[in-house]
Protein backbone atom coordinates (compact mmCIF):
# COMPACT_ATOMS: atom_id res chain seq x y z
CA UNK A 1 0.00 0.00 0.00
CA UNK A 2 1.53 3.60 -0.68
CA UNK A 3 2.41 5.40 2.41
CA UNK A 4 -0.69 7.38 4.20
CA UNK A 5 1.65 9.57 5.55
CA UNK A 6 3.26 12.67 3.95
CA UNK A 7 6.02 15.27 5.36
CA UNK A 8 5.75 18.68 5.06
CA UNK A 9 7.73 18.76 2.21
CA UNK A 10 5.97 16.46 0.53
CA UNK A 11 2.59 18.10 1.15
CA UNK A 12 4.43 21.56 -0.64
CA UNK A 13 5.35 19.83 -3.37
CA UNK A 14 1.51 17.70 -4.15
CA UNK A 15 -0.25 20.97 -3.26
CA UNK A 16 1.42 22.33 -6.33
CA UNK A 17 0.89 19.50 -8.52
CA UNK A 18 -2.46 18.38 -8.00
CA UNK A 19 -5.86 18.82 -6.97
CA UNK A 20 -6.43 18.48 -2.43
CA UNK A 21 -8.82 19.43 -0.10
CA UNK A 22 -6.88 20.41 3.14
CA UNK A 23 -8.80 19.73 6.31
CA UNK A 24 -7.52 21.41 9.34
CA UNK A 25 -9.22 18.89 12.81
CA UNK A 26 -8.29 21.24 15.78
CA UNK A 27 -10.60 23.44 17.43
CA UNK A 28 -11.92 26.24 15.92
CA UNK A 29 -9.56 28.63 17.65
CA UNK A 30 -6.36 26.96 17.36
CA UNK A 31 -7.80 27.28 13.34
CA UNK A 32 -8.21 30.62 13.71
CA UNK A 33 -4.66 31.36 14.84
CA UNK A 34 -3.14 30.49 11.87
CA UNK A 35 -3.79 27.22 9.63
CA UNK A 36 -2.30 26.08 6.51
CA UNK A 37 -3.41 28.07 3.23
CA UNK A 38 -7.07 27.33 1.53
CA UNK A 39 -7.68 24.26 4.50
CA UNK A 40 -10.90 24.34 5.51
CA UNK A 41 -11.66 23.11 9.72
CA UNK A 42 -13.64 20.02 10.17
CA UNK A 43 -13.38 19.95 14.01
CA UNK A 44 -15.78 17.20 14.39
CA UNK A 45 -13.83 14.95 12.89
CA UNK A 46 -12.23 14.73 16.50
CA UNK A 47 -15.25 15.99 18.87
CA UNK A 48 -18.17 13.13 16.97
CA UNK A 49 -19.35 10.54 19.48
CA UNK A 50 -20.64 7.70 17.44
CA UNK A 51 -23.04 4.78 18.26
CA UNK A 52 -23.33 1.59 16.44
CA UNK A 53 -26.67 1.13 16.43
CA UNK A 54 -27.79 0.91 12.34
CA UNK A 55 -29.22 4.52 12.89
CA UNK A 56 -26.17 5.40 14.71
CA UNK A 57 -23.73 4.17 11.95
CA UNK A 58 -26.33 5.62 9.43
CA UNK A 59 -25.79 9.09 10.71
CA UNK A 60 -22.14 8.60 11.01
CA UNK A 61 -21.97 8.02 7.31
CA UNK A 62 -24.12 10.70 6.40
CA UNK A 63 -23.01 13.37 8.36
CA UNK A 64 -19.01 12.66 7.55
CA UNK A 65 -19.92 12.89 4.06
CA UNK A 66 -22.02 15.73 4.35
CA UNK A 67 -18.99 17.57 5.86
CA UNK A 68 -16.84 16.45 3.71
CA UNK A 69 -18.75 16.89 0.84
CA UNK A 70 -18.90 20.75 1.84
CA UNK A 71 -15.38 21.00 2.42
CA UNK A 72 -14.70 20.52 -1.08
CA UNK A 73 -13.91 16.59 -1.33
CA UNK A 74 -15.45 15.22 -4.69
CA UNK A 75 -13.56 11.71 -5.43
CA UNK A 76 -10.87 13.64 -7.57
CA UNK A 77 -8.84 15.93 -5.28
CA UNK A 78 -6.30 14.19 -2.64
CA UNK A 79 -7.88 14.71 1.09
CA UNK A 80 -4.93 15.39 3.45
CA UNK A 81 -5.96 15.33 6.97
CA UNK A 82 -3.92 17.40 9.75
CA UNK A 83 -4.00 18.23 13.16
CA UNK A 84 -1.48 20.28 15.92
CA UNK A 85 0.97 17.32 16.22
CA UNK A 86 0.63 13.56 16.64
CA UNK A 87 0.60 13.88 19.71
CA UNK A 88 -1.66 16.35 21.35
CA UNK A 89 -4.86 15.22 19.82
CA UNK A 90 -5.42 11.89 20.46
CA UNK A 91 -5.22 10.51 17.24
CA UNK A 92 -7.22 12.85 15.75
CA UNK A 93 -6.06 13.47 12.14
CA UNK A 94 -5.80 9.66 11.64
CA UNK A 95 -9.48 9.82 12.54
CA UNK A 96 -10.11 11.68 9.75
CA UNK A 97 -7.96 9.10 7.46
CA UNK A 98 -10.26 6.17 9.38
CA UNK A 99 -13.74 8.15 8.79
CA UNK A 100 -12.76 8.80 4.84
CA UNK A 101 -11.67 5.27 4.42
CA UNK A 102 -14.81 3.61 6.00
CA UNK A 103 -16.73 5.87 3.77
CA UNK A 104 -14.48 4.83 0.52
CA UNK A 105 -12.63 7.87 -0.01
CA UNK A 106 -10.21 7.41 -2.75
CA UNK A 107 -7.14 9.10 -1.77
CA UNK A 108 -5.89 10.21 1.07
CA UNK A 109 -2.88 11.40 3.17
CA UNK A 110 -2.33 12.56 7.03
CA UNK A 111 0.47 15.68 7.45
CA UNK A 112 3.37 13.69 9.61
CA UNK A 113 4.01 15.64 12.16
CA UNK A 114 0.13 18.09 12.22
CA UNK A 115 0.84 21.95 12.01
CA UNK A 116 3.95 22.01 13.94
CA UNK A 117 6.01 20.37 11.53
CA UNK A 118 4.43 22.43 8.78
CA UNK A 119 5.39 25.40 10.63
CA UNK A 120 8.53 24.25 11.86
CA UNK A 121 9.78 23.94 8.23
CA UNK A 122 8.85 27.41 7.21
CA UNK A 123 5.67 27.22 5.05
CA UNK A 124 3.26 29.79 4.82
CA UNK A 125 0.50 30.04 6.95
CA UNK A 126 -2.88 31.69 6.72
CA UNK A 127 -5.73 33.08 8.83
CA UNK A 128 -7.52 33.51 5.70
CA UNK A 129 -10.75 31.30 5.84
CA UNK A 130 -11.12 29.54 2.54
CA UNK A 131 -15.05 29.35 1.07
CA UNK A 132 -14.89 25.69 -0.68
CA UNK A 133 -17.27 24.72 -3.43
CA UNK A 134 -19.71 22.08 -2.31
CA UNK A 135 -19.18 19.12 -3.68
CA UNK A 136 -21.22 16.33 -4.39
CA UNK A 137 -19.32 13.24 -1.73
CA UNK A 138 -20.39 9.83 -2.72
CA UNK A 139 -20.36 6.41 0.07
CA UNK A 140 -18.77 3.29 -0.96
CA UNK A 141 -21.66 1.06 0.90
CA UNK A 142 -18.85 -1.83 1.11
CA UNK A 143 -15.85 -0.12 2.50
CA UNK A 144 -17.67 0.27 5.81
CA UNK A 145 -17.21 -3.25 6.57
CA UNK A 146 -13.46 -1.75 8.15
CA UNK A 147 -16.90 -0.50 11.16
CA UNK A 148 -17.90 -3.10 13.80
CA UNK A 149 -20.86 -2.58 15.70
CA UNK A 150 -20.74 -3.97 19.31
CA UNK A 151 -22.67 -7.50 18.33
CA UNK A 152 -19.86 -7.84 15.93
CA UNK A 153 -17.22 -7.48 18.61
CA UNK A 154 -19.05 -9.33 20.81
CA UNK A 155 -19.03 -12.15 18.30
CA UNK A 156 -15.45 -11.87 18.62
CA UNK A 157 -15.34 -12.27 22.39
CA UNK A 158 -13.57 -15.71 22.75
CA UNK A 159 -13.08 -16.56 19.42
CA UNK A 160 -9.64 -17.86 18.14
CA UNK A 161 -7.82 -16.14 15.61
CA UNK A 162 -9.36 -12.62 15.88
CA UNK A 163 -7.21 -10.25 18.10
CA UNK A 164 -9.42 -7.28 20.18
CA UNK A 165 -6.95 -4.67 20.23
CA UNK A 166 -7.46 -1.92 22.92
CA UNK A 167 -5.02 0.80 22.30
CA UNK A 168 -6.56 2.95 25.21
CA UNK A 169 -4.02 4.21 28.07
CA UNK A 170 -2.54 2.25 31.08
CA UNK A 171 -4.93 3.92 33.69
CA UNK A 172 -8.37 3.07 31.26
CA UNK A 173 -6.70 -0.91 30.12
CA UNK A 174 -6.61 -1.65 33.72
CA UNK A 175 -9.94 -0.34 34.75
CA UNK A 176 -8.93 2.78 36.82
CA UNK A 177 -10.31 5.86 34.91
CA UNK A 178 -13.33 4.94 31.89
CA UNK A 179 -12.04 7.56 30.22
CA UNK A 180 -9.98 10.33 28.93
CA UNK A 181 -12.89 12.65 30.15
CA UNK A 182 -12.29 11.79 33.93
CA UNK A 183 -12.39 8.36 35.91
CA UNK A 184 -15.82 8.51 35.91
CA UNK A 185 -17.58 9.37 32.70
CA UNK A 186 -18.56 6.44 31.92
CA UNK A 187 -20.76 4.19 34.46
CA UNK A 188 -18.25 0.87 33.81
CA UNK A 189 -14.38 0.64 33.99
CA UNK A 190 -11.99 -2.14 32.62
CA UNK A 191 -12.06 -3.73 29.07
CA UNK A 192 -13.52 -5.75 26.30
CA UNK A 193 -12.98 -9.44 27.96
CA UNK A 194 -10.28 -11.41 25.90
CA UNK A 195 -8.88 -8.13 24.94
CA UNK A 196 -4.86 -7.77 24.51
CA UNK A 197 -2.98 -4.52 24.82
CA UNK A 198 -0.54 -1.85 22.64
CA UNK A 199 -1.04 1.66 24.12
CA UNK A 200 -1.57 4.12 20.88
CA UNK A 201 1.53 5.89 22.05
CA UNK A 202 3.82 2.73 21.29
CA UNK A 203 3.31 2.89 17.09
CA UNK A 204 4.66 6.37 17.62
CA UNK A 205 8.69 7.07 19.08
CA UNK A 206 10.12 10.63 19.54
CA UNK A 207 12.54 12.43 17.19
CA UNK A 208 14.47 15.66 16.84
CA UNK A 209 10.99 17.15 15.41
CA UNK A 210 8.30 15.80 17.73
CA UNK A 211 6.71 12.45 18.06
CA UNK A 212 6.69 10.61 14.76
CA UNK A 213 4.84 6.77 13.60
CA UNK A 214 7.49 4.16 13.43
CA UNK A 215 8.89 1.82 10.33
CA UNK A 216 7.09 -0.83 9.11
CA UNK A 217 9.30 -3.10 11.05
CA UNK A 218 9.10 -1.67 14.12
CA UNK A 219 5.04 -1.71 14.41
CA UNK A 220 5.30 -5.43 13.29
CA UNK A 221 7.79 -6.26 16.13
CA UNK A 222 5.22 -4.59 17.84
CA UNK A 223 2.21 -6.63 16.76
CA UNK A 224 4.27 -9.35 17.52
CA UNK A 225 4.65 -8.88 21.15
CA UNK A 226 0.95 -9.47 21.58
CA UNK A 227 0.49 -11.90 18.91
CA UNK A 228 -0.39 -10.06 15.78
CA UNK A 229 1.31 -10.61 12.59
CA UNK A 230 0.02 -9.15 9.03
CA UNK A 231 -1.98 -12.15 8.35
CA UNK A 232 -3.97 -11.79 12.01
CA UNK A 233 -7.69 -10.44 11.57
CA UNK A 234 -7.82 -7.59 14.09
CA UNK A 235 -10.48 -5.55 16.09
CA UNK A 236 -9.67 -2.56 17.49
CA UNK A 237 -10.80 -0.39 19.71
CA UNK A 238 -10.40 2.61 22.07
CA UNK A 239 -12.97 5.10 24.13
CA UNK A 240 -14.06 6.86 21.08
CA UNK A 241 -12.12 6.09 17.99
CA UNK A 242 -9.56 8.73 17.71
CA UNK A 243 -6.45 6.44 19.42
CA UNK A 244 -7.84 3.58 17.50
CA UNK A 245 -7.49 5.55 14.43
CA UNK A 246 -3.73 5.99 14.84
CA UNK A 247 -3.15 2.54 15.31
CA UNK A 248 -5.28 1.81 12.63
CA UNK A 249 -3.23 3.96 10.05
CA UNK A 250 -0.08 2.23 11.70
CA UNK A 251 -1.28 -1.39 11.00
CA UNK A 252 -2.11 -0.66 7.72
CA UNK A 253 0.80 1.29 7.00
CA UNK A 254 2.90 -1.86 8.18
CA UNK A 255 0.55 -4.33 6.34
CA UNK A 256 -1.59 -5.75 8.67
CA UNK A 257 -4.61 -6.85 6.02
CA UNK A 258 -7.50 -7.18 8.39
CA UNK A 259 -7.82 -4.48 10.18
CA UNK A 260 -11.37 -3.28 11.36
CA UNK A 261 -12.62 -0.45 14.23
CA UNK A 262 -15.18 -0.89 16.96
CA UNK A 263 -15.73 2.69 16.41
CA UNK A 264 -18.47 3.02 19.17
CA UNK A 265 -15.51 1.84 21.44
CA UNK A 266 -15.53 1.89 25.70
CA UNK A 267 -18.02 4.91 25.47
CA UNK A 268 -20.38 2.86 23.61
CA UNK A 269 -19.67 -0.84 25.34
CA UNK A 270 -19.34 0.54 28.73
CA UNK A 271 -22.82 2.04 28.76
CA UNK A 272 -24.48 -1.33 27.84
CA UNK A 273 -24.72 -3.75 30.91
CA UNK A 274 -25.94 -6.47 28.85
CA UNK A 275 -22.37 -6.67 27.46
CA UNK A 276 -19.48 -8.25 29.55
CA UNK A 277 -16.55 -6.61 30.50
CA UNK A 278 -13.15 -7.34 32.53
CA UNK A 279 -12.64 -5.60 35.87
CA UNK A 280 -9.21 -5.01 37.76
CA UNK A 281 -5.93 -5.99 37.05
CA UNK A 282 -5.70 -8.24 33.67
CA UNK A 283 -3.58 -11.35 34.54
CA UNK A 284 -2.08 -13.70 32.38
CA UNK A 285 -4.25 -17.00 31.66
CA UNK A 286 -1.18 -18.99 31.51
CA UNK A 287 2.41 -18.03 32.45
CA UNK A 288 4.74 -21.00 31.98
CA UNK A 289 8.46 -21.09 33.70
CA UNK A 290 11.21 -22.99 32.48
CA UNK A 291 13.97 -24.13 33.97
CA UNK A 292 17.54 -22.96 32.20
Amino acid sequence: MTDVLITAVELADLLKLEPCVVIDTRNPDAYAAGHLPSAVNVHEIFTFLATSTPEGMTELKTKFADAFGAAGLSGKETAVIYEQSMNSGFGQSCRGYYLLTMLGYPKVKVLHGGFDAWSAAGFPVTKDVPAPAKASFAIVPEAGEILIDAKTMLGAVGKPGIAILDVRDVDEWIGDSSSPYGKDFCPRKGRIPGAVWLEWYRMMKPTAEGPRFKSKDEILAECATVGISQSTPVYLYCFKGARASNTFLALKNAGVKDVRMYFGSWNEWSRDPSLPIEQGLPIASEVTTKAA
